[in-house]
């Protein structure tokens, strides 16, 4: 699950990470721990949108508008955003809605931004996201394919930047999720209750220290802490470097091939996951090893149900894998 996030933090275009497991298992506490560990990016002032000054494609249209006239563009650096969505959230609060108080004192058609301009060029975390309505699923469906979110209500149209790696977790006991949702996640990860004892002990152990003193706890991770984040740091300006053999190619779509996965996806994200992990490690190739470790994160939910299938899809994939890479 760590490694997971590691990786969509290193490379967004992975395409976020499901995280599914039992209950207590620590898994809205892990995502949210993320945010310590998110680098800076650099975005326009005073921009709703998170606009990158430097990238045309991740811009606002005010923002573009302003760029093709030649204007001077004031940016800063800020910590990559996370954004909540809660259950309860309404369609117009996730979208954006028309701004009603200019409407009725200056009489403009304004927009005001919702939780997915929010969210663009960030995270975006839906907590029991197998609960979620279908309509706010649809739309999130919808940005998360286009990288862009569009509005029309009441007289407005307007469209903008909405690319964020979508993180969902669930209990798998409460309901199944949509497969074509499920897709949409590049990776996802499977979190079991711990059965070792010992383990169990150190974790209640952790936790009470945590509770008696938040602070003295935080300090005496903190080294560990910031050479991670170095780590990441380094891994996303090395990544573009990190190199990928055809032959592993090959043998990556022949994995996916045998396996029976339904379109491209899985292909894709493998490879761009076996990359960020390569330069997480520091090294500007990607092994077998990448692979292994990546590949059953990447394919597990692509595979196609099978009722009386009793084996973990998991498994299946690394078997799969020795097969085709032996």
């Amino acid at each position: 699950m760590k490694l997971c996030l590691l990786l969509n933090v290193i490379d967004p275009k992975i395409g976020g990470v499901m995280i599914m497991g039992d209950r207590g298992t620590g898994k809205s506490t892990t995502v949210r721990s993320l945010v310590d560990l998110l680098p800076e990016i650099k975005v326009v002032i005073g921009d709703p949108f998170n606009s990158d000054p430097d990238d045309p494609e991740s811009m606002g249209m005010e923002v573009r508008e302003r760029v093709i006239q030649g204007e001077e563009i004031p940016a800063t650096t800020i910590k990559i955003t996370m954004v909540d969505l809660p259950l309860g959230a309404t369609e117009d609060r996730v979208c954006g809605t028309i701004d009603i108080e200019k409407a009725l004192t200056e009489g403009v058609k304004a927009f005001e931004p919702g939780l997915l301009a929010k969210a663009n060029r960030g995270i975006l975390y839906v907590d029991e996201v197998n609960l979620l309505d279908d309509h706010l699923v649809d739309v999130l469906l919808d940005s998360a394919a286009s990288g862009w979110n569009t509005v029309e209500r009441e007289g407005i149209s307007i469209s903008h930047p909405a690319r964020f790696i979508l993180i969902g977790s669930g209990n798998p006991e409460e309901g199944e999720l949509r497969p074509q949702l499920l897709d949409r996640f590049g990776m996802h990860a499977q979190v079991g209750t711990v059965r070792d004892a010992e383990l169990r002990v150190k974790i209640v152990e952790e936790r009470a220290r945590f509770d008696m003193d938040p602070k003295g706890f935080r300090e005496s991770y903190r080294t560990e802490q910031e050479k991670l984040q170095q780590q990441i740091t380094s891994a996303r300006s090395n990544l573009s470097s990190v190199q990928i053999d055809h032959d592993l190619r090959v043998k990556i779509s022949k994995v996916c091939a045998e396996l029976n996965v339904d379109g491209l996806r899985g292909d894709i994200v493998t490879n761009r996951a076996a990359k960020a992990l390569a330069a997480l490690k520091g090294r500007d190739r990607v092994t077998p090893d990448d692979v292994a470790t990546v590949i059953p994160n990447c394919l597990r939910h692509r595979l196609r149900k099978d009722p009386l299938e009793s084996i973990d899809s998991g498994l299946l994939v690394i078997e799969k894998f020795y097969e085709v890479f032996n």
